[in-house]
């Protein structure tokens, strides 16, 4: 009797889940998020590892934002070339364990070389977001259109090295294109970005606003959701864009200071299908312009015409 209860007592048989048929470990990788793929069922042992990559769907996409977005604001070292290469590493690897299978891409600070790597190898690809990659020219860009066809989102913000022969061409090769994001930094008050953004990046902001505006309205007309924060657009750009892109849901301009509240609600009234309209709103402050000389800010604007204050 005392013999049995021992037996029943004994430690447990233990049991060597490396041997897990691959079909198991694979239905078990699918239901985990991205980091505890990477860094928990990955990096467990080979045979885990050699699971994951038996599927590249589990690769489909790389959605790195929520990573950034904990963190709740920029930092000095994401704008290192070492941050880069880290950023590149885990891009290169994605597109290739995913066999063609790459769907979506949310990254920010990557390059030319890397993006260029991973849309050869991601004919399915659909969304891409690069923010903040200061290195993306339109050397890669031009790879994404054609490489991409099925490109239904894109987000270039902060990419100054992105000119208005790229919107070209992707709008000319991505004819599924309704989602565009082309912020740049706030440039009428960069102290936010003083100490964390290098002070030549934020100096090579692009000027050029009207010629985006009227390239996107030539090429893009499918677009639904359009984004230009902080783009130094006119009255010619944002009429362009009434007039080209009519299937426009959503309009985002906040910052746009070089526009005015009359040039915003005729160019909406052009858009039937709007429902979401963002207006610049923004406050300028009177010492901002040196306006001493003339006393007040409306006399400003009424002499010289800029229609910079009239937001």
């Amino acid at each position: 009797m005392v013999a049995g209860v021992e037996a029943s007592e004994a430690a447990p048989e233990e049991r060597d889940w490396s041997d897990l048929m691959t079909v198991c470990l694979v239905e078990a990788f699918s239901r985990l998020d991205q980091e505890d793929l990477w860094r928990g069922a990955m990096s467990c042992c080979r045979s885990w590892r050699d699971a994951a990559r038996s599927r590249p769907a589990l690769f489909a996409a790389l959605d790195l934002d929520p990573a950034f977005e904990s963190i709740g604001a920029d930092a000095a070292e994401w704008w290192t070339p070492a941050f880069q290469r880290r950023v590149d590493a885990m891009l290169r690897s994605t597109a290739t364990l995913a066999a063609g299978e790459l769907r979506e891409v949310r990254i920010r600070h990557c390059s030319d070389d890397a993006l260029a790597f991973a849309v050869n190898r991601s004919p399915q690809l659909s969304i891409l977001s690069i923010r903040s990659s200061r290195s993306v020219t339109d050397r890669s860009m031009l790879t994404i259109a054609s490489c991409c066809p099925v490109l239904t989102e894109l987000d270039i913000s902060y990419c100054y090295e992105v000119s208005y022969k790229s919107l070209e061409a992707i709008g000319q090769n991505c004819p599924n294109l309704i989602v565009l994001k082309r912020s740049i930094f706030n440039w009428l008050d960069s102290s936010e970005h003083t100490g964390i953004v290098p002070a030549d990046y934020l100096k090579e902001c692009p000027q050029d606003g009207d010629r985006e505006a009227i390239t996107i309205s030539k090429y893009m007309q499918k677009l639904k959701h359009l984004v230009l924060r902080f783009a130094k657009l006119s009255a010619v750009g944002l009429n362009s864009i009434a007039e080209g892109c009519k299937e426009l849901e959503v309009l985002d301009l906040f910052g746009c200071a070089n526009l005015t509240s009359r040039g915003i609600e005729q160019a909406a009234a052009n858009l039937k299908n709007l429902e979401t309209l963002v207006k610049p709103n923004l406050y300028i402050p009177r010492s901002s312009f040196h306006m001493e000389r003339y006393g007040h800010w409306q006399l400003y604007d009424e002499r010289f015409q800029t229609n910079v204050f009239q937001i």
